[in-house]
């Protein structure tokens, strides 16, 4: 399929199609997988509960861990990337496990031409709002895949989070807004990538910031009801420089537990 991208998605896309087989090699959820072990926390398994039978549409899925674990409980899975590489890693995985996982190259906003289909969940979840220029549009996409009494289901990093200082340890600094600008903040800082502490991204990444209320409200403008909102002092990935492992894959900052919101999760329905 040929996407829909801006300028800065086209880069976004370069950037997750070089990704893709460093993450490949890199993520301990493709090791878990393997090894017949779980990869998806207890915390997004509460909140949507029982999938057996169920069809699920994995927004922005990557290489498919996530994906492919909620097909080994039971659900009907479909994962779509802008990333072609990432969708040949997720078929390459898939395949190696015997699974069958349907993936398909797509941005979410072009999903309306590219599904015939309507699911039970939408599931979204790990770092992937950033990516997004348009919420309200994302908001209606989702809505629009969803069956009448279906969930959407999202677990992000807090945007609280993201207006701290990344690169010093110590006191935490606000160095970034809160709220939503339409142009992206490009980011070409030669950091390490969070997978892969050896490996540094060739090309720049574009992403837009989003407040709690923009994320809410783009799904409640949609026509979605509202059924949970949580937020956790934990985060799946080391996100400044003093969060320390908490629990397997989990970080939190020691000095300002219980005290400061780094994830949350949203669960909204389609009325029936």
């Amino acid at each position: 399929m040929e996407l829909t991208l801006t300028d800065a998605e086209r880069a976004n896309q370069r950037l997750w199609d070089e990704l893709a087989p460093v993450h490949f090699r890199a993520y301990r959820e493709v090791q878990m997988l393997r090894a017949g072990q779980p990869v998806l926390d207890d915390i997004e398994l509460d909140e949507i509960g029982d999938v057996q039978g169920r069809s699920l549409l994995h927004l922005q899925c990557h290489i498919g861990t996530d994906t492919l674990d909620w097909e080994r409980r039971g659900a009907q899975v479909t994962g779509i990337d802008f990333s072609a590489r990432s969708i040949d890693m997720a078929c390459r995985l898939r395949d190696e496990l015997g699974l069958q996982a349907r993936f398909m190259h797509a941005s979410v906003y072009d999903l309306p031409a590219g599904l015939q289909e309507s699911f039970d969940i939408v599931y979204t979840s790990r770092g992937v709002l950033c990516w997004l220029r348009d919420l309200e549009r994302w908001g209606r996409i989702i809505a629009g895949c969803l069956k009448p009494g279906g969930i959407a289901y999202v677990m992000d990093t807090h945007p609280s989070l993201c207006i701290f200082d990344d690169t010093v340890s110590g006191a935490l600094r606000v160095a970034h807004d809160y709220f939503h600008s339409p142009e992206p903040i490009v980011w070409d800082d030669a950091m390490p990538d969070y997978a892969d502490s050896g490996y540094v991204a060739q090309g720049p990444s574009h992403e837009w910031t989003w407040s709690l209320g923009d994320i809410v409200n783009a799904l409640l403008n949609a026509g979605l009801r509202l059924e949970l909102l949580n937020e956790y002092d934990r985060l799946f990935f080391q996100a400044l420089p003093d969060m320390v492992e908490c629990r397997d894959r989990w970080y939190h900052l020691p000095d300002h537990a219980g005290r400061l919101p780094l994830l949350f999760t949203l669960r909204a329905r389609r009325p029936a």
